[in-house]
């Protein structure tokens, strides 16, 4: 990995050539929550509510969208604890604006999800309260990354997370405390951490969890070359983890440098089909596992915008889903995220 992958561990949406790749909209009624997108503003790379716009009204039938924790907008003063509620304040704005109906039908960030230091153990409590307080009834969770490995250039330097802090006594106090307010855990992990999630949610079995980006499977650095090696270890922690009642699975998130594709270096953006079959051992993997009732695709935009668009992700996911019943689709691409993070959508 170069100095600079290592430095900023995104691929840069590049806007005219997303727009090289055109497709017809398959499906293009059936209709869709997002359960995983961010919203910034960072240097060079701004993405807000008419960007987000601008992709859930691409043409697949948005009902609404959950926002996930990104390091956007916390205060740049006060008690450190309670930095990142500046956040779910601004995350729940946008919220409000999208709720006018003056941007259209589809509810953005209808739910919110949010950090907060577990590590503080029981005095995690007056930022989780703060969080639901701030956020109009919308604020569903906490994600505290951590994904980490001993390859140092795979680990994000904006999110440092230390090994096996899912395990610590400390973060595990601050966890108690989720399952009381009613708030659900975003495990983000790398691959070779995905049994370290199902400890810690058997653990706490009424806490209910969901596994991000399919339990981050590695494919550079110290990974590269090693797809189909890696594979089936991968596979038997997902069926280990999905043993647990409590937990989720989120299907999406595969198009980010960590993965290894290389679909940006392509002189053109894939094709859905193309990210379908890329795809296809993951995402069935997952659904064997867990159950279409227990998982649910997501965008993990802009993040994952740097390899493939909106429209075209949607209609990969709708390949994959390709020849499952009605009702299982419906859970794939709605039903379990209402449910999951308590949308009336």
């Amino acid at each position: 990995m170069s100095a600079t992958a290592a430095h900023n561990p995104y691929l840069m949406p590049r806007q005219a050539w997303l727009d090289r790749r055109v497709e017809a909209i398959l499906e293009p009624e059936r209709p869709i929550i997002d359960p995983h997108h961010h919203l910034w503003d960072r240097p060079g790379w701004r993405y807000l509510i008419e960007d987000l716009l601008a992709d859930t009204n691409s043409g697949h039938n948005i009902l609404g969208t959950v926002f996930v924790q990104a390091r956007a907008f916390h205060r740049a003063d006060g008690p450190e604890h309670l930095r990142p509620v500046g956040e779910t304040e601004f995350v729940n704005g946008v919220a409000a604006m999208s709720a006018s109906g003056v941007y259209g039908p589809t509810r953005l960030c209808a739910g919110i999800v949010g950090h907060a230091n577990l590590t503080l153990g029981d005095r995690v409590q007056e930022t989780l309260e703060r969080h639901i307080r701030v956020a109009g009834g919308r604020f569903r969770g906490i994600r505290h990354i951590a994904a980490y490995d001993a390859d140092e250039g795979l680990n994000n330097p904006g999110n440092p997370a230390p090994p096996h802090l899912l395990g610590q006594a400390d973060f595990r106090a601050g966890f108690a405390r989720l399952a009381p307010l009613g708030l659900s855990f975003e495990a983000w992990v790398y691959h070779p951490q995905v049994d370290e999630v199902t400890a810690l949610a058997q653990a706490f079995p009424e806490t209910k969890i969901v596994l991000n980006h399919v339990g981050g499977p590695l494919a550079i650095g110290a990974y590269a070359g090693k797809r189909a090696e890696i594979f089936p270890g991968w596979a038997a922690s997902i069926r280990r983890l999905a043993a647990c009642p409590n937990v989720f699975v989120k299907l999406g998130g595969i198009g980010m440098r960590i993965n290894g594709y290389d679909f940006h270096e392509q002189v053109d953006p894939p094709s859905s089909q193309t990210l379908a079959s890329a795809w296809a051992p993951y995402i069935k993997t997952c659904i064997e596992a867990f159950g279409p009732a227990r998982c649910m695709f997501e965008s993990n935009f802009p993040v994952d915008k740097g390899s493939y668009s909106y429209p075209v992700f949607w209609n990969a996911c709708k390949l994959l889903a390709a020849g499952m019943s009605e009702p299982e689709k419906d859970d794939l691409f709605r039903g379990t995220a209402a449910r999951f993070y308590r949308l009336e959508l």
